[in-house]
């Protein structure tokens, strides 16, 4: 095994791995410290973890076998990509009884074509033939 190989292995991240790793502002993790959190040197994005964390998470769960965590992780890593506001109109819209088959079909294609989100898109398409099969699903008619 290259040392490459091993290095990808290194876990937890952010023991061995800080110098590689930013927040979703691109603040290096090493530069996160008590200090800068009491001081208010750091925003919101300074604390939330990255699209690129949430892809090297994923592929770790996929290369020891974890498929469906890796699923999660990239799934979470395009919605890292997604404004608020989206995110949420996809949390509402997956409520029971809040959207009907065409709108989730609908919500799936926007978020694959608006973010390139293949895995937020499939997940919200297999959500509407779930609610579909158990009737789960706003009425056409409402």
């Amino acid at each position: 095994m290259s040392d490459e190989k091993e290095r990808a292995f290194r876990f937890p991240l952010g023991q061995h791995h800080s110098d590689e790793i930013a927040t979703k502002s691109g603040r290096p993790l090493s530069e996160l410290d008590l200090q800068r959190v009491l001081g208010g040197d750091l925003s919101p994005d300074d604390v939330s973890i990255s699209d690129k964390t949430l892809e090297m998470q994923a592929e770790f769960a996929r290369q020891a076998g974890y498929h469906e965590v890796a699923e999660n992780l990239a799934r979470a890593a395009e919605m890292a990509r997604m404004p608020n506001d989206q995110i949420l109109e996809i949390y509402e819209a997956l409520r029971p009884g809040r959207s009907t088959y065409y709108q989730l079909l609908s919500l799936s294609q926007q978020i694959i074509s608006m973010y390139g989100a293949e895995h937020t898109g499939a997940y919200v398409r297999e959500a509407a033939e779930a609610y579909r099969d158990t009737g789960l699903l706003k009425m056409d008619d409402e």
